[in-house]
């Protein structure tokens, strides 16, 4: 997501570029750029990393870790400002402006939210919570309900279907970038000549993973 954003906006700003050299500056573009600022209190922290979306256009950009941000925009477009944990702010560009240049400091207020509240009584040690534990009574009805949830059928068909969090990205770009960057400058070495990789044919070879399946 933040690779599509990055590339549709350097796209909107190519072309102005280019637009701009050859004499054909559109009049309706303006380069939007200002400070995402917390304002509950006075000490205005920055916002990092919050999202600036374009409603009309669907793209936008999102803060640096000082709050800064950059996009270009058409004069009148909407801007939605969010970020986890604050109130959306909706704020039109004017429509009048003459500059190609426009900036603001936009507050954001934060989104409390009040859960109900929540006692936790500990038990007086490890062993008695292990004494009552055991002693729990589960109904069969729930058992089974257990036992199907933890089958291996059910964990795959989980893996497949759940998304993966921001961590578990982040982690799967990295060690790609890392695997990039540890045959460079060299030819990376065959699969041939792996170890690893002639036990995981092995291992698809007894399970049948190369049998062609009956339709």
């Amino acid at each position: 997501m933040i690779r599509f954003l990055f590339l549709s906006v350097s796209i909107v700003f190519l072309s102005f570029t280019m637009q701009a050299q050859n004499g054909e500056v559109d009049s309706t573009l303006v380069q939007f750029s200002g400070m995402i600022l917390d304002g509950s209190d006075d000490n205005l922290y920055p916002i990092p990393f919050a999202n600036i979306l374009i409603r009309d256009e669907a793209r936008g950009t999102y803060s640096d870790f000082n709050g800064f941000f950059s996009v270009v925009a058409k004069k009148g477009a909407r801007i939605t400002f969010s970020a986890i944990g604050y109130r959306d702010v909706d704020f039109v560009i004017p429509d009048t402006l003459v500059e190609d240049r426009y900036s603001v400091v936009q507050l954001m207020s934060q989104d409390t939210i009040n859960l109900p509240e929540t006692v936790v009584f500990p038990w007086p040690s490890r062993d008695h919570f292990k004494l009552e534990f055991l002693a729990m009574d589960v109904s069969s009805e729930l058992q089974q309900k257990a036992i199907e949830n933890l089958a291996e059928k059910s964990l795959r068909q989980m893996r497949e279907i759940v998304p993966n969090d921001g961590n578990e990205n982040a982690d799967y770009y990295l060690r790609q970038e890392a695997q990039s960057y540890y045959y460079l400058g060299q030819t990376p070495p065959m699969n041939i000549f792996s170890p690893v990789a002639w036990k995981k044919f092995f291992d698809a070879w007894e399970k049948g993973d190369f049998k062609k399946k009956k339709k």
